[in-house]
């Protein structure tokens, strides 16, 4: 049986099933959410992928919170790999049911449904259309499901880890998400650091018997705006400059009384040619020499910038399949964790980022017929 695409309305069929399956970040699940945690969806997933011809495998990321791993042998010796995030965000502020998984107006409607269930639903239809005519792929396959994407990106970086545990090394990566078919080079890490400053209370009326802990986390608010205007001076990289911002300055408990604590956090974007493991290091020491009382510092998020040369063969094939021009995104997405593990690596996928995470949540069917056509011909489906 030859070979043919599937249709928009398989392919819509497959998404609606997998926004009917809940998978909303437990960080962020209310009320409507659902049983919280990807268990549901990834059960289903590993079971899919296993009656397509796939070899399976799961890994617990956290409890309850599986990556599934499927592979698809190829003919030849190349490695292809795919990144699909399983987790949502929050429900709670969709009109309708955010479960309905509602096909209308070449539209499938649910949270999830542009990002990314959308790019998963095409790879089911494609495996299944695949098996169907009895194809293989051209290259060896490999599609991560992964969870945890969006509150505390721990799914990608435990794929990367079992590909090195596996040796295995992939010649073009591809992290799904919502580009609007447009091949997705580079964007920014970020660094989170909390301080906590610590003072002594004392009465306002003699306030030289304590330790002011919000005067010293102004001293240092001050010298992170110094670093910020620093970094704004020095020369653009690929992904332009980083950026730093105070975002929460707390302290005190009342209006006469000298606060003996101090909250500050910040987020630092990180950008090529840097390490966030380093920019964590460098404002540790500024902490330190800036603030006059004692504190201590809470890493929250420590993620690298995501750069791959636009001039990359990957980057260029999809340009020329597409028609669209390489970008780079001000989000972030799964593509760090794969330094390392994928020689070239690319963000791409149907529908807009605007309708990501939005009250209400669709993706239009003929993108995902957009992508199908590009996944066919990169997985040699297709000529």
């Amino acid at each position: 049986m030859p070979f043919t695409l599937p249709t928009g309305a398989q392919m819509a069929t497959w998404l609606s099933r997998l926004v009917q399956l809940p998978s909303v970040s437990p960080d962020q699940a209310g009320p409507r959410a659902g049983a919280p945690g990807e268990a549901l969806l990834a059960a289903a997933v590993a079971g899919w992928f296993a009656a397509l011809g796939g070899e399976v495998h799961t890994e617990d990321v956290l409890p309850h919170r599986p990556n599934v791993y499927g592979v698809w042998r190829g003919e030849s010796d190349r490695w292809l790999a795919v990144d699909v995030h399983l987790d949502t965000v929050s429900v709670e502020g969709m009109t309708g049911d955010p479960f309905d998984g509602r096909i209308a107006q070449g539209r499938v409607y649910g949270r999830g449904a542009v990002d990314t269930k959308a790019s998963l639903a095409i790879m089911l239809a494609l495996l299944e259309a695949m098996q169907a005519s009895n194809r293989r792929p051209a290259a060896n396959l490999l599609i991560a499901a992964t969870v945890d994407e969006e509150v505390g990106a721990t799914g990608a970086p435990a794929a990367a880890d079992w590909m090195r545990r596996g040796d295995l090394m992939v010649d073009e990566l591809l992290v799904a998400e919502a580009t609007s078919l447009a091949p997705i080079y580079g964007h920014k890490g970020v660094v989170r650091i909390e301080f906590q400053i610590q003072g002594k209370a004392a009465h306002s009326s003699q306030p030289h018997r304590g330790q002011n802990a919000v005067m010293a986390g102004a001293q240092l608010a001050l010298a992170l705006q110094a670093e910020y205007e620093r970094l704004q001076a020095r020369p653009p990289a690929g992904l332009g400059l980083p950026a730093l911002t105070v975002t929460i300055l707390q302290g005190g408990t009342g209006i006469n009384v000298v606060p003996d604590a101090c909250r500050l956090a910040l987020d630092r974007r990180v950008v090529d040619g840097e390490r966030a493991a380093a920019v964590v290091a460098q404002l540790g020491d500024l902490a330190q020499a800036a603030c006059p009382l004692p504190l201590t510092m809470t890493v929250q998020k420590e993620i690298d910038a995501f750069y791959q040369p636009v001039d990359a063969s990957f980057v260029r094939q999809l340009n020329e399949w597409t028609g669209q021009p390489p970008q780079t995104a001000p989000y972030g997405t799964n593509a760090w964790a794969y330094a390392g593990v994928a020689r070239q690596r690319v963000v791409f996928g149907p529908g807009a980022i605007d309708q990501a995470h939005a009250a209400e949540e669709w993706v239009e069917i003929a993108a995902m017929e957009q992508a199908a056509a590009i996944y066919a011909r990169w997985w040699g489906a297709t000529p």
